[in-house]
């Protein structure tokens, strides 16, 4: 059995926002099998949970540090967080 784990994240940027990060961090999520959320919050940065394996979960942080084409990710914080059961889907948060 894949070790699973959860990771909550903030995107700090130059631009995170008004350019498809959220839409592009759920793409790439579906793309790895992770589960969670991201949102916009209100100081212009993009944050969220994401959950799955430790593999997966390497790809996908290598991605949402990149950010899609016209955003600008000047720092990416992490930090460990308990694993949520029954978690299907990663879904954007308003």
């Amino acid at each position: 059995m894949l070790m699973c784990t959860q990771i909550y994240f903030v995107a700090h940027g130059g631009i995170v926002q008004g350019v498809g990060f959220r839409y592009f961090t759920r793409k790439r999520a579906q793309e790895h099998g992770i589960t969670g959320w991201c949102r916009n919050t209100p100081d212009n940065k993009v944050e969220g949970e994401a959950q799955g394996d430790d593999e997966a979960m390497t790809k996908f942080f290598k991605h949402v540090d990149d950010g899609p084409r016209h955003a600008r990710v000047v720092k990416l914080d992490t930090e460990d967080r308990d694993v949520v059961e029954g978690e299907s889907s990663f879904e954007i948060r308003h």
